[in-house]
């Protein structure tokens, strides 16, 4: 099944404006380094704010009907790159903190069925760039 498209126009140097099928607009912009000016994330930086997106939706949901009384969560991402084009990601290390009255197993079976089973962001990027997971639970 297809998703409906989004759009990116080019505004300047390399900064695009992008529009999502749904009508959200986000712009990106390549770092100073790589000749941009560095003025919004990066469209690769955008991948691991959609990974870490995208496991945060699993791990609210499948905390939620497991009973957890999750009153916070925070997903950070790191990413190592190819040094040769195209400069994939090889290795990228998360670290989920999550806050409330969490079970610790019940936490890594969710982790674990996010990562494995229900997050699409890291079904695609674990090919190549193995996914780390570190996490703590706060009270």
């Amino acid at each position: 099944m297809s998703s409906p498209g989004c759009r990116a126009i080019w505004t300047d140097g390399l900064r695009f404006v992008h529009t999502s099928c749904g009508g959200h607009a986000l712009v990106t912009d390549a770092p100073a380094a790589a000749g941009g000016a560095g003025t919004a994330p990066s469209p690769m930086e955008l991948v691991l704010h959609a990974l870490c997106g995208c496991m945060g939706v699993d791990l609210i949901g499948i905390l939620a009907k497991m009973r957890q009384s999750v009153t916070g969560l925070e997903i950070s991402a790191t990413g190592e790159r190819a040094d040769t084009q195209p400069r994939v990601y090889t290795r990228i290390a998360l670290h989920v903190v999550v806050s409330g009255h969490v079970d610790e197993d019940k936490f890594k079976r969710a982790l674990d069925l996010s990562l494995e089973s229900y997050c699409s962001v890291a079904a695609m990027l674990r090919g190549s760039a193995p996914i780390e997971t570190t996490w703590e639970i706060r009270i």
